[in-house]
């Protein structure tokens, strides 16, 4: 049962698309007041589920979470905002029910930070709906709410294969050697990302004719060999005359204003830009529309960035920062002088204060950007995905975006934002899948081996052990890092055999995620969510379920040679080298230490389960479900889903098959 309660006058988010009984009186559970705090008592076993993209475990309690999406690639455990808001939670113990707190601008959760036994939600202005979700389980109350937020985007099939990206590929050679070198090693493949070097000076929609003088036939070309080409896409536009974006985007007014309604102006990777105003109907179909100078070239994928949106800094505070630190810089700086200059330098990136200076035209009333800044992200995503409907209504285009708030997961999926290279950021990862799920974000995935810093040969290994799992599985590194596609490294063979075991698997993850989509499901859960009067699955941080056949344990510390794994129940233990080379073991339920040499994956099969394989191949358009066979339990079942892969209506195109297991 979902019920909605309305404090103050709320912007119209847009996150839900169904209706909820509007409730006129009190608020259940929590304690309320007129400043815009809502408080809970929790019990000592009390487990709070969710707020989707945020750090720590997958039980929230102990920390402070700020929902303001934020330019942050450095996810310490001391981080209170990343880069999506996901205001959705579950309160499971002493009393069941999920909270969605619909509010755009910034909102705090003290989960027992600041009282041990207490949950205090702060909105900083009183103007929100809560929607309160009472049902049988977790899962039961999730659903509910997928329901009330509409369904999760849905991708083209190829989107679940193999991705290689690097901020670096200066020009069409590179992007030839990464495709020449991955076919050499016999490695699956099936996209390549384009970062901000593809673009002319860094301006949206434009390509550098000198690094790659023909993009359309380099995208042809790539496709001969079944490789997508997909180019990322700024929030920002250059301020330049002559550029038709930017000239148009002033004749017309499609620029978020500052107070005096001239247009704002920050600073990104292009210098001083202007932001569309997503929030403006007509802004956001012109913007959309931009995209079809790239779909004309063969394009069919976009990854949105820098949507939070990112700021590197304002005109007005760059200037007094320069001229405050000229006044420091000419004396003797003493301790607080120092960190005086090097915290003023470090704030001018992503300044609050900056949210402050702009403001978006909503239907002719300008509202301040600071109070609806968690949509920013969403709409620019929903800008892309609308347009593209009308530019290629016959297919799917791969969008997935860094920045997003809940009701973004209609038009897109989200990456886990720009990550590094450490073995803590495997488990973050897989902390905030299921989290991400409840939210309706279901193609997700981390950039794997770690975005900043320099990976290791072993990191990298244990990362695609994991990854090979989650739907967006793309290698992506920083500009100055390491080069980590697979063939530097002296493993390589290994690791294309993970890529093969992933290829293998794609029949398998397409229909739990089709079945998770069409269901107002959940593609991971943690074990507490099948296993709800198991104690021990309730204190499980580090395993999570896939799908109805799959538990899966990554390897997340250097140098282990195994892990201990807790079994809720009897499963079958999977340990595989390659598609074609593993070896099966019944382990019975409760605690089990499991050596797992570098180059080998386990995972695990729930009893009388079994999933469907199929004989690897070096893209996804050639996958033939025929060669399918099930590995699980003898005289288990397999519902297999299928579509034809890239139509709008998955269930228009769906086939559904029952396998049975034989021997594999």
């Amino acid at each position: 049962m979902i019920k909605k309660y309305i404090f103050g006058n709320p912007f119209p988010t847009h996150a839900t698309v169904e209706n909820a009984e509007i409730c006129n009186h009190k608020l259940p559970y929590f304690k309320t007041d007129e400043n815009g705090n809502f408080t809970l008592n929790l019990d000592e076993n009390d487990i709070v589920y969710g707020l989707g993209e945020q750090i720590r475990g997958i039980n929230k309690r102990g920390w402070k979470y700020v929902s303001w999406c934020s330019d942050n690639p450095d996810h310490h455990e001391d981080t209170h905002s990343l880069y999506g808001a996901h205001n959705f939670i579950i309160v499971s113990g002493k009393e069941l029910f999920g909270a969605f707190f619909d509010y755009p601008g910034r909102l705090t959760f003290d989960i027992g930070y600041t009282k041990i036994n207490e949950m205090s939600v702060h909105a900083e202005r009183n103007n929100l709906a809560v929607y309160i979700i009472t049902g049988e389980n977790e899962k039961d109350i999730t659903k509910q709410f997928r329901r009330l937020i509409g369904r999760s985007y849905i991708p083209p099939m190829w989107a679940f294969g193999y991705g290689q990206s690097r901020w670096g590929y200066q020009n069409e050679q590179d992007i030839r050697i990464v495709a020449e070198k991955y076919k050499e090693r016999e490695i699956p493949l099936d996209s390549i990302y384009l970062d901000i070097d593809y673009m002319e000076r860094y301006k949206d929609f434009t390509v550098d004719k000198n690094r790659f003088p023909d993009l359309e036939k380099l995208t042809a070309d790539m496709k001969t060999q079944g490789i997508h080409l997909v180019p990322i896409i700024d929030a920002g536009i250059k301020i330049e005359e002559g550029y038709d974006v930017y000239e148009e985007g002033v004749k017309n007014n499609y620029f978020c204003k500052n107070e005096n309604m001239e247009d704002f102006v920050g600073a990104v990777w292009p210098g001083r830009v202007h932001f569309p105003d997503f929030l403006n109907s007509d802004a956001r179909e012109w913007f959309g529309g931009k995209y079809s100078a790239l779909t004309e070239l063969g394009i069919d994928g976009f990854w949105n960035d820098m949507n939070e949106p990112a700021i590197f800094y304002t005109d007005d505070r760059l200037a007094d920062t320069l001229k405050k630190n000229d006044s420091l810089t000419s004396k003797n700086m003493g301790i607080d002088e120092y960190f005086i200059f090097t915290g003023m330098v470090a704030g001018l990136n992503g300044n609050v204060g900056d949210y402050d200076k702009f403001y978006h035209n909503v239907d002719g009333q300008m509202i301040k950007h600071s109070e609806v800044h968690n949509l920013y992200g969403m709409n620019m995503t929903r800008s892309a995905f609308e347009a593209l409907q009308k530019i290629q209504p016959e297919k799917r285009t791969l969008f997935f975006s860094r920045a997003s708030y809940i009701g973004a997961h209609r038009y897109g999926g989200v990456w886990q934002g720009d990550n590094k290279s450490w073995w803590s950021h495997i488990l973050q990862s897989m902390q905030q899948l299921p989290a991400l799920n409840m939210a309706g974000f279901l193609f997700t995935g981390a950039d794997t081996g770690g975005f900043g810093c320099d990976t290791t040969e072993d990191l990298m290994l244990r990362w695609l052990q994991y990854s090979l799992f989650t739907p967006l599985f793309r290698n992506h590194a920083a500009a100055g890092t390491r080069e980590q596609e697979l063939y530097h490294f002296s493993t390589v063979e290994a690791m294309g055999e993970m890529i093969k075991i992933r290829y293998s698997l794609i029949p398998y993850l397409y229909s739990e995620f089709l079945k998770a989509a069409l269901n107002d499901e959940m593609l991971f859960r943690p074990l507490s969510f099948d296993f709800a009067n198991d104690e021990d699955s309730r204190n499980i941080e580090d395993q999570l379920l896939l799908g109805n056949e799959l538990m899966i344990t990554p390897i997340y510390k250097q140098n282990a040679n195994g892990r201990y794994v807790y079994l809720p129940e009897e499963m079958m233990l999977v340990r595989m080298k390659k598609h074609d080379d593993f070896k099966t073991e019944i382990l019975p339920k409760g605690h089990h230490y499991i050596p797992c040499k570098l180059n080998e994956l386990i995972f695990f099969i729930r009893k009388d389960k079994a999933i469907a394989m199929c004989t690897p191949v070096d893209c996804t358009e050639k996958i033939d479900i025929g060669t399918a066979k099930l590995l699980g339990y003898q005289g288990s079942t397999y519902t297999l889903y299928k579509d034809d892969g890239i139509s709008h209506d998955p269930k228009g195109s769906l086939e559904i098959s029952v396998l049975k297991t034989v021997d594999i």
